[in-house]
């Protein structure tokens, strides 16, 4: 992780502790609200660890990349198939 990494972190976790502290205020010692309490403090001590002690970087595989052809595919695999959720479903199917 970069230092801009851990400063975004930081800024993470101090809105986190300023958004249970709010809910302290409004719901008290709720257990709820203790536990987020205790989350938090347990985040900061990881969070800390990680910055002072980091593990080693895992090597990153390239990706690879696929590529669609833009030719027209054979409508025969697609008989049958629903299209729910592949577009506009009440327009004709284009040839």
């Amino acid at each position: 992780m970069t230092r801009s990494d851990f400063a975004e972190l930081r800024y993470a976790v101090d809105q986190l502790r300023q958004s249970i502290g709010a809910l302290r205020s409004h719901y008290g010692d709720a257990n709820t609200v203790r536990r987020l309490e205790n989350d938090l403090e347990r985040l900061v001590i990881d969070a800390d660890e990680l910055e002072q002690s980091p593990p080693p970087e895992v090597p990153r595989r390239p990706q690879d990349t696929i590529y669609v052809p833009d030719s027209k595919s054979d409508e025969a695999a697609w008989m049958g198939a629903q299209d729910e959720g592949l577009g506009f479903h009440s327009r004709p199917r284009t040839k």
